[in-house]
């Protein structure tokens, strides 16, 4: 696919990004996630359901684990007292009571597990789905800002991470949260006071896991803005690699990719790091904590007040109990990263759209071709008009060629014609309707379109022709080619209408590239032409086929045609010349020349310069 990457604040033009903040709204990202979410309601209530199952059932176990070892620390000492020695028989019993809870807690997991790898992929389907239905309905401003990578990064990266943290922290925080109040409860029931003791730790496990998390929140939401800079910088380099190496551009490319994948590193780093911190740091307060227990554990079990399975059972809690606390804070960087890439695709779903639908909007049906300029008045920039008084009528059926000068205007006129932008003042009119009154996409209908720059998508030779209209036969499309003289250079090819093209259609020659939009537009069949320098790219002897055909296209459609040759457009029916955004004059070739005007200048300087 042919991609145009000469945007204002693309990544090899964009300044050093600095400082990054924080996510502009992390609860507001948060509470549209959850919202999001409501659609899988069903399936996220199993996934907690079975979650808080498998954590209940593994929580049970370290009692039965005490209580294994109470029983046979008492078996030791009736042994010793003379008495009768350790009941394997309850042992045994108590045995299969502790398999029958982990096998039960495992399968639930397993099951949770599922559910859930499930849940996150079709997150990840829809999102990606939405963000590309949304790419098509998107204003042509906002990809003059916003580089080919950037957007490429929201729907892979981004999406990626938002679905790789749901599947791994979702269920990690209902089992966690589970399993911690389960403990708690078993904590609880075997001796109150030392779970006190042990509940001392959590405010400073706290206070410790929200400073990590509030100094790696920035670097997180950075990574991946980074990341997206150095996606766009590495699509840029390597679709444009051949003017790259014909400029010897190769080490200013690698210092600017350097500089951002120094960048990238930086950050990665250092939300890496703080992330890692939490873990070590929960480890070390919960050694802190077990030690506490095994002292006064030990303290209770010689003053008889609990059982010595019971420290053992609470010492397990305690490990248990600090476990989840961690996981949780671990999770506490997963959701920072996956906060920072929701932002991101949220904002770019909620950009503003295009309004193909107007209340009431104008047929298509039967118009003529008429096209009425009324004082029109436009730029990129609203302080900066590219077109500032624009007043023209063309008949149906007419062709018309507009020319002028570099920046002249002439190609924006084309993009306010197709309704890629609306006019900032005036209007421009089809049979007397403005534009505005009809459906974008029904008004789409009326045109066809060949630019200078050549789309062409990776498929076969047949499938690029017929985009022009799906519904075309193969005969259909074969005649499209012969009506642009393409048929001849396609059936030399290898594989013919069924060669395929390559991502970037280097296979071809650029002509060739260019006969086969031409075809492409005939095929389509429509009521006004558009050819923006549509011959640019092709020799004298194809170019005079092309015109030959186009004339042939042309006839009873009212046709645009924008050259800087202005020997092809000699036989139009009207000739606007365009300077700095405005009319300046009009009439036929030969009318123009004798005027002796700024027409006449151009035609010389060029004959001259072809002379």
């Amino acid at each position: 696919m042919q991609r145009n990457n000469n945007r204002p604040g693309g990544p090899m033009g964009g300044g050093h990004m600095g400082r990054v903040e924080k996510a502009k709204n992390f609860k507001g990202t948060l509470r549209k996630l959850m919202n999001y979410m409501g659609r899988y309601r069903w399936s996220m209530l199993v996934v907690i359901l079975l979650a808080a199952g498998s954590s209940v059932f593994s929580v049970i176990g370290p009692k039965r684990m005490g209580q294994i070892t109470t029983e046979i620390f008492t078996g030791l000492m009736r042994k010793i007292s003379g008495g009768p020695g350790i009941n394997f028989g309850a042992i045994g019993h108590l045995l299969l009571w502790l398999l029958g809870l982990y096998g039960i807690s495992a399968f639930l997991s397993f099951l949770q597990g599922y559910i859930m790898s499930s849940v996150s992929q079709k997150v990840s389907y829809d999102l990606r789905m939405q963000l590309a239905a949304k790419v098509h309905r998107l204003p042509m401003q906002y990809f003059d800002h916003t580089t080919t990578g950037e957007v490429l990064s929201r729907v892979t990266n981004d999406v990626d991470t938002l679905g790789q943290a749901l599947n791994q922290s979702m269920t990690q925080i209902v089992s966690s949260t589970a399993t911690a109040v389960g403990v708690l409860v078993m904590m609880l029931t075997i001796s109150w006071k030392m779970t006190l003791v042990a509940l001392a730790i959590v405010p400073l496990s706290s206070y410790l896991m929200g400073f990590v998390v509030k100094r790696s929140q920035k670097y997180f939401v950075g990574q991946q803005k980074l990341l997206g800079q150095v996606n766009g910088q590495v699509e840029e380099v390597f679709s444009g690699h051949v003017v790259v190496k014909a400029f010897n551009a190769q080490e200013s490319m690698t210092r600017i990719f350097d500089r951002t994948n120094k960048e990238l590193f930086d950050s990665a780093r250092k939300s890496q790091f703080y992330s890692g911190l939490i873990h070590p740091i929960m480890n070390f307060i919960g050694n802190l904590g077990y030690v506490a227990m095994v002292v006064l554990g030990g303290y209770y079990a010689t003053q008889g007040v609990i059982a010595v399975g019971d420290i053992q059972s609470f010492n397990q809690y305690v490990r248990s109990f600090n476990q989840p606390i961690a996981q949780i804070a671990q999770i506490a960087g997963i959701i920072q990263s996956a906060m920072a890439a929701s932002e991101r695709v949220f904002e770019f779903l909620e950009e503003p759209e295009e309004t193909p639908v107007v209340a009431n909007p104008v047929s298509i049906s039967g118009v003529r071709g008429q096209v009425t300029f009324d004082h029109v008045r436009f730029g990129y920039n609203a302080s900066q008009p590219v077109i500032r008084d624009f007043n023209a009528i063309i008949q149906p059926g007419q062709k018309v060629a507009i020319v002028g000068p570099t920046g002249s205007g002439k190609t924006t006129m084309v993009k306010l014609l197709m309704r890629f932008y609306d006019v900032d003042s005036g209007s421009i009119k089809v049979d007397g309707h403005d534009l505005r009154e009809f459906d974008r996409d029904e008004l789409r209908k009326l045109y066809g379109m060949v630019l200078q720059e050549t789309w062409l998508f990776g498929g076969s030779i047949m499938e690029n022709i017929r985009y022009g209209r799906l519904g075309a036969t193969d005969d259909e499309v074969v005649q499209a080619a012969r009506s642009a003289h393409a048929n001849h250079f396609i059936r030399a090819l290898p594989g013919g209408y069924h060669m395929k093209l390559n991502e970037e259609s280097s296979n071809i020659s650029q002509g060739q590239k260019q006969l086969l939009t031409i075809a492409r537009a005939i095929l389509a069949d429509p009521k006004i032409m558009i050819l923006d320098e549509a011959t640019s790219s092709v020799d004298t002897r194809t170019e005079i086929l092309i015109q030959k055909a186009m004339a042939e296209l042309m006839r009873d459609r009212t046709s645009f045609v924008i050259a800087h040759r202005l020997s092809t457009i000699r036989d139009a029916d009207w000739i606007l010349v365009m300077q700095d955004g405005d009319i300046v004059e009009q009439g036929k070739h030969e009318e123009l020349l004798h005027r002796s005007g700024f027409y006449a200048k151009l035609y010389k300087a060029q004959f001259e310069r072809t002379a």
